[in-house]
């Protein structure tokens, strides 16, 4: 059984949780900003075609305590990386400290680079090795002393599906924006709506959703490459997702007051295999408005920080309460923004806030509920 971490932005853990399980993964611990688990090494494959929240999977290979350089030498020095890597494999180092005795991020690369070399010299009987070869991203974490040291499995973040080449100002992550379907708990039955779509990525994620297609699909990963790892658990796993498909038809809309905007979306929405499912139109919000007795609208309109200033934005939160309102009362609509101001401004207290995080800017998840 291996050991996987998936990093994840903070927030969406118990979301990222959820789906582990669901894929039948053990001992799945859920912590801040992460999730561990353990598996098979099919489920390298497994979880990175699969994971829809997770921001990577990092195969673990070492956890220790470390409150010294030599304590982290020793304990690097101790995984038998000659089991994994190649004598040509290229394996830089990343990672981040916190709360922790070692707090030199470069320095503690630099040991944990040297660590390793130590123990492959020692196996390969080389003094210098070249770097030529295949990627094997070295990833560590040391929170409060404690280090967890592993490969990359993923390469890109798992938020490159692989369809937006090209998008508009202040895009939304595709794992952020899965979770906003998620909370919405969209099953692809009833409509969809986001009337602030920009380049898509949220109607695109829930016609994945809906279609039950896994979003790691159609793109590669570094592992494929691993020589440890058999292509075949990636054939296997594709195949796997594939059977799992839903086919039907779909009630998703995406509208947004800039065309350019808008066709970006729906080249999108091509690139994504998607087109048959989602439409988009150039639509200003104020002219919103829906029959059907059930449905969702989540979007993520400007904050007021980046593309408009705050006052602009405000009046577009007051002119999306305006078209809650105006919904029918058992539509259930999640908005999430930064603005500290946005319920005030929106004209109604949400029923529910979950806080979570748009890269580096603080935001909550404002979550309206039946009206009935």
């Amino acid at each position: 059984m291996q050991t996987y971490l998936i990093p994840c932005l903070l927030g969406l853990e118990k979301l990222v949780g959820d789906e582990v399980r669901h894929l039948g993964l053990q001992d799945v611990q859920v912590e801040n900003g992460r999730v561990l688990c353990r598996g098979s090494e099919a489920d390298c494959a497994r979880l990175n075609i699969n994971l829809r929240c997770g921001a990577r999977v990092i195969l673990v290979l070492g956890q220790f305590e470390a409150r010294t350089f030599e304590e982290l030498f020793q304990g690097t020095r101790a995984i038998p990386w000659e089991d994994y890597l190649p004598r040509d494999a290229a394996f830089p180092v990343k990672g981040y400290s916190i709360s922790s005795q070692l707090y030199a991020v470069s320095s503690c690369q630099a040991i944990i680079k040297k660590a390793a070399v130590e123990r492959m010299k020692s196996h390969y009987h080389m003094e210098q090795f070249p770097e030529t070869g295949v990627k094997y991203q070295i990833r560590f974490s040391i929170q409060k002393d404690q280090v967890f040291i592993g490969l990359d499995t993923s390469g890109e973040g798992l938020y490159k599906r692989g369809y937006r080449a090209v998008g508009v100002e202040a895009p939304l992550r595709e794992t952020l924006a899965a979770a906003l379907v998620i909370l919405s708990r969209y099953r692809g039955r009833d409509p969809f709506c986001d009337p602030f779509c920009g380049s898509g990525t949220i109607p695109i994620e829930a016609a994945l959703i809906a279609k039950n297609r896994a979003p790691g699909l159609h793109r590669s990963f570094d592992a494929m490459d691993w020589v440890f790892l058999p292509h075949s658990v990636w054939t296997d796993a594709k195949d796997e997702a594939v059977s799992r498909e839903f086919h039907g038809e779909y009630d998703i809309w995406g509208g947004d007051i800039d065309p350019r905007a808008v066709a970006i979306a729906r080249d999108n929405a091509r690139k994504a295999g998607v087109d048959d499912a989602v439409r988009f139109e150039v639509a200003d919000v104020k002219d919103f408005r829906r029959s059907s007795e059930y449905g969702q609208l989540v979007t993520n309109p400007p904050y007021g920080e980046r593309l408009l200033e705050k006052e602009e934005a405000e009046e577009l939160y007051r002119v999306l309460g305006k078209v809650w309102r105006g919904l029918p009362p058992k539509w259930r609509t999640l908005v999430l923004s930064s603005h500290t101001e946005f319920e005030r401004t929106f004209g109604k207290t949400a029923d529910k806030k979950r806080k979570l995080y748009n890269g580096m800017i603080k935001c909550d998840v404002f979550m309206y509920g039946d009206r009935v």
